[in-house]
């Protein structure tokens, strides 16, 4: 008994120390290297930088749609596969009202983030592609020119990581402060 129960303990306890305090401490330096705009919990403006907000007025870039309703305790995924005909009806009522709201779209410019939830139900970045389909519809609300949207959506893209992990995206809420900024609609 003693051969086994020893080590166990032994290795138990190496195991508290190191991810108790050693694996914390390196997590906690590391999240110390990443700049402050997205480190978990920072706030710039007064807004959180770490979790996806709804925008759903015309004036606004829309956000990606949410299985949660943004509602970081309740944060998860809608667990329906593409097939179910529940999750196609909701699909289809978000392609229906993106197009009744940007009617200059075609359906097969859709990218499919603006439509689909993402896994957390709390992303908030959107696609170029998803902010670029969206530019008619704000330029003639807040009466800007599309040049200018262009302009803001592609100095506010975000570029994958190291430049290989990820796609190009845009954070909604940093994408709207810059258009409140550039006119007081």
């Amino acid at each position: 008994m003693k051969t086994y129960v020893l080590p166990a303990i032994r290795l138990t306890l190496i195991f508290a120390i190191f991810f108790c305090a050693i694996y914390t401490f390196i997590v906690m330096a590391s999240s110390m290297l990443v700049p402050e705009k997205f480190s978990f919990g920072k706030m710039n403006n007064g807004y959180y930088y770490s979790i996806g907000q709804k925008f759903s007025s015309d004036k606004y870039f829309w956000s990606r749609p949410s299985a949660v309703e943004y509602n970081a305790a309740a944060s998860g995924g809608s667990n329906k596969e593409p097939s179910n005909p529940d999750y196609l009806h909701s699909v289809q009522l978000r392609i229906d009202t993106l197009l009744h709201y940007n009617p200059d779209i075609e359906l097969s410019d859709i990218p499919s983030d603006i439509v689909t939830a993402s896994g957390s139900g709390l992303d908030p970045h959107i696609s170029v592609q998803a902010a670029m389909i969206q530019v008619p519809r704000i330029s003639k609300i807040r009466k800007i020119s599309p040049d200018i949207l262009k302009k803001t959506i592609k100095d506010l893209t975000e570029k994958p990581m190291f430049g290989i992990f990820g796609t190009e995206k845009i954070h909604v809420l940093t994408l709207n402060l810059a258009l409140d900024s550039i006119s007081h609609f």
